[in-house]
């Protein structure tokens, strides 16, 4: 017999509203893996046997999502020979030669994924679409391990597994069919528990083969009934024309369309940054009526894109390296998620596993001082990331404030997936200083709780060792 559930109530919380005071505090009420009520601090009359959490007036936002996560290459840089120029090639050669040694050491990888989702999780994430290749270097090595921990952590996080064909399709410039890694590939999407099919386009010999790339990964994605990412248009140059409008025409002959419930991600999509307003609003008006999303990875776009030429001149602005996710809706309405892509790898040697701190890396990056602008950043690593890999979807804010329309502030019916910010005394503080100490809710229910140990000399007491 199934266990009574009696629901969760978070206490004492403030929510990201301007229209309320900042001293404002709620009660959320949920039942069901939904919220059941809003009401003000102390008018909720829960039931006796319900969970009642005391949030303590910390800010409560959506839950974060990781919409572009690499499972299996995460904290490897210290198996990678050592990097001499960080470029891109440097980049794919020594991964490549590192991942040779995944089927060889199964719990080192399963280690290494592990730590991301944990440290993810109590962090606030409560959504990733997880990328493992699939390939004849690897097999279904990573594949295995990434179905293995989306079940292990079913009741935690919602983990979206990617089949990802990280290398060409086609052996040879020559090839005019795939190769083994396609036939591995189509075994792979085949499995219960994938979710989605993915593939580098760019990866492959010329643009005649990048193109057949997208075709077999729709096509792939089409029979399986499967969301279709690609790692597409990762360049800055205004001379190579970007593969999107290539994607929505294939999209159009297949009438691929939202109804459908499955949708086409672009990550990177750098070159998107150089986009005239007339581009844009093509884009803006194709994506009104095909499920094409957009997916900006700031920490591994700005590191590895506009580098020096050959006479040291740098011919991108650090902010131009990516998609400006807040101008880009501000002036288009085009949405693009953020999200942390890689960690410590030769792709990303540096940042942080937490989304929010991405947010923050966009107030700088993007010189954004606006209440708004702050709002698409905390927006763009939860809501819009959790709308680009399809488990939500935007709805129609005609008439409602703002606040109530923006897929940041809770409402009654909404699913109950949320991050409360411990120590944040307003909403701002969690894009512009978000603290450590968290509780992460999922499905309302408590699946995480952080807290910092603290001490400092000029307190009473000893350190603990």
């Amino acid at each position: 017999m199934a266990t009574p559930n009696f629901g969760t109530v978070i206490r004492n919380v403030r929510l990201p509203c301007a229209e309320h005071s900042e001293t404002s505090a709620w009660d959320i009420a949920c039942l069901g893996g939904r919220v059941q009520s809003i009401t003000s601090s102390g008018s909720c009359i829960p039931h006796d046997e319900a969970t009642v959490i005391e949030a303590g007036g910390g800010v409560l936002v959506p839950s974060l999502c990781h919409s572009h996560i690499h499972l299996d290459k995460c904290f490897i840089l210290g198996q990678c020979d050592p990097l001499i120029t960080g470029s891109l090639p440097e980049a794919l050669q020594v991964t490549n030669k590192a991942k040779a040694k995944f089927p060889k050491d199964v719990d080192n990888l399963y280690a290494r994924a592990t730590y991301l989702i944990r440290e993810s999780v109590e962090s606030g994430v409560t959504a990733m679409r997880a990328f493992v290749e699939v390939d004849t270097t690897v097999g279904f090595t990573c594949l295995d391990m990434g179905l293995q921990l989306a079940k292990e952590w079913a009741e935690v996080c919602h983990i979206q597994i990617v089949a990802f064909a990280q290398e060409a399709l086609h052996e040879f410039a020559a090839s005019t069919e795939p190769g083994p890694n396609y036939n591995l590939l189509c075994d792979a999407v085949s499995r219960p528990g994938v979710s989605v099919v993915g593939s580098a386009p760019w990866v492959e010999p010329d643009r005649a083969h990048a193109l057949k790339n997208i075709e077999l990964i729709l096509s792939l994605a089409e029979k399986h009934s499967l969301h279709a990412d690609f790692h597409l248009d990762y360049n800055l140059d205004p001379d190579v024309a970007p593969m999107v409008w290539d994607v929505l025409q294939q999209m159009r002959e297949r009438s691929w369309c939202k109804s459908s419930g499955k949708c086409v991600t672009i990550g990177h999509a750098t070159r998107l940054g150089l986009f005239s307003d007339g581009e844009w609003a093509e884009l803006k008006r194709a994506t009104e009526v095909l499920p094409l999303e957009i997916v900006a990875l700031p920490q591994s776009d700005i590191y590895m894109m506009g580098r020096a030429d050959l006479s040291g001149k740098v011919t991108v602005p650090l902010a131009g390296r990516t998609i400006n996710a807040p101008q880009v809706y501000r002036d288009h309405g085009v949405r693009v998620a953020l999200s942390v892509n890689n960690v410590e790898n030769a792709f990303t040697p540096q940042g942080s596993l937490d989304p929010l701190t991405l947010a923050s890396l966009g107030v700088a990056l993007f010189q954004v001082g606006t209440e708004p602008d702050w709002r698409l950043l905390l927006r763009s690593v939860s809501t819009t990331s959790k709308e680009a890999i399809g488990i939500m979807h935007g709805g129609d804010t005609s008439g409602e404030s703002a606040d109530e329309g923006d897929g940041i502030v809770p409402r009654v019916g909404d699913p109950a997936d949320f991050v409360v910010v411990h120590g944040a005394c307003r909403w701002q503080s969690a894009v512009l200083s978000p603290g450590f100490d968290r509780t992460t809710f999922y499905k309302g229910n408590v699946v995480a709780r952080r807290r910092a140990q603290r001490w400092n000399a000029n307190m009473s007491g000893e350190i603990d060792h």
